[in-house]
């Protein structure tokens, strides 16, 4: 495969679950730790999909989504949110930012290679 993904969280534990399982289906992945950072991130590399949770200081998941969609190199990768914000206003919120698909956390392995392969095929 060797898709570029960008995981964007701030919990470590979280980036680092969702890396690994990532990862292991061939994936090559690098993590951020906020919406700036990935921002920064995205200007120096093109990543194939970005993987955002919602609840980060400085700058949330949506505005990110929101700035991600403003860059023209980016305003037809695939995001897939992934927060533990579970209702419907969030999600709604989380597509019209700019999202393919919202994920409530926890999020076990198959359903985030699954999704993110989908995506990818586009």
């Amino acid at each position: 495969m060797g898709e570029k993904i960008l995981v964007v969280d701030d919990s470590g534990i979280v980036r680092n679950l969702h890396s690994f399982m990532l990862k292991s289906a061939g994936f090559e992945v690098t993590e951020a730790v906020n919406g700036y950072e990935a921002l920064e991130k995205i200007l120096s590399t093109q990543f194939d999909l970005i993987i955002a949770d919602i609840n980060m200081p400085k700058m949330d998941g949506f505005a990110l989504c929101k700035e991600i969609r403003a860059n023209e190199n980016y305003k037809d990768t695939p995001i897939i949110i992934v927060s533990t914000e579970s209702e419907a206003e969030d999600k709604m919120k989380g597509f019209k930012a700019g999202a393919n698909l919202y994920l409530v956390k926890p999020v076990n392995a198959e359903d985030l290679i699954e999704n993110s392969k989908m995506l990818l095929k586009g």
